[in-house]
C-alpha cells in the first residue's frame, strides 16, 4: 500500500525515505563499538518498502513492513519485502519498481541476502525501468546513521546494489550538503546461485 509521497524525483524520494526509515522504533544500533551497541543491536529492527514509479509519472514509498527473517544466531535481520504494491489507484501491472529500501541497524556493508533479493526482484519487475524518458536501473538500498541519538538519529548515507551495472556504492551526506559517491566493488554473478565481489 502507499506509504507516502508523491516526489517529481527519486533523489528528492530517496532523501525523504531515510530519515522515515530510520526514525523507526530500533532501526538503528548507534555506532559500532558505543556503549551498549551490544544491546542495541540484539533489539534492532530492519524495516523496507518499495519506492516505486506511477503512471501519473511520481515517484511514491509503499508502507513500511518490519516482517523479518532471522538466522538461526539470532546474528541478522533481513526484512522481507512483499515482491509487489498494492496501490488501489493504480493498476497493478502499471507500477514500475525502482529501488528496494531498507535500513541496517549500523553502518554495515550490503549482505549476501540483500544482493539475492534484489536479483530475484529483478527476475520478476525487469532491470532497468524506463521512467519519464530516462532510463533508471533497479537497485536495492541500505540507510544507516553513526548517531547515537536513536530517538532522533541522522541519515548519514546509504549502500546500493545496482544488478545490471554489478556496481557496489556507498553514499556519504557531505558537510556542506551533497553526497560523496564511493565505488566500492563489482559482483559478477557466476550463475543464478553464485558470484564473486571485486573490491576496488
Amino acid at each position: 500500500m502507499p506509504g507516502f509521497g508523491p516526489f517529481d524525483t527519486f533523489s528528492d524520494a530517496l532523501m525523504a525515505a531515510c530519515p522515515v526509515i530510520l526514525s523507526q522504533p530500533h532501526a538503528t544500533a548507534g555506532r559500532k563499538g558505543a556503549q551498549d551497541f551490544n544491546v542495541r543491536w540484539r533489539i534492532s529492527k530492519e524495516y523496507c518498502a518499495w519506492l516505486y514509479y506511477t503512471p501519473v509519472g511520481k515517484y511514491e514509498m509503499s508502507m513500511l513492513t518490519d516482517q523479518s527473517a532471522q538466522d538461526d544466531l539470532d546474528r541478522r535481520r533481513s526484512c522481507l519485502l512483499p515482491e509487489t504494491v498494492d496501490d488501489a489507484r493504480f493498476s497493478p501491472g502499471s507500477l514500475k519498481y525502482v529501488f528496494a529500501l531498507h535500513n541496517h541497524p549500523y553502518e554495515g556493508h550490503l549482505s549476501d541476502g540483500d544482493l539475492r533479493m534484489i536479483v530475484s526482484m529483478g527476475r520478476v519487475h525487469g532491470w532497468v525501468m524506463e521512467l519519464g524518458g530516462r532510463k533508471v536501473p533497479l537497485s536495492i538500498v541500505a540507510f544507516f546513521s553513526n548517531s547515537d541519538d536513536l530517538d532522533h538519529p541522522s541519515c548519514d548515507g546509504f549502500f546500493q546494489y545496482i544488478p545490471v551495472t554489478g556496481e557496489l556504492k556507498k553514499w556519504t551526506g557531505e558537510a556542506r550538503g551533497g553526497w560523496r559517491q564511493e565505488v566500492l566493488g563489482t559482483v559478477t554473478w557466476q550463475d543464478e546461485t553464485h558470484y564473486r565481489i571485486d573490491e576496488k
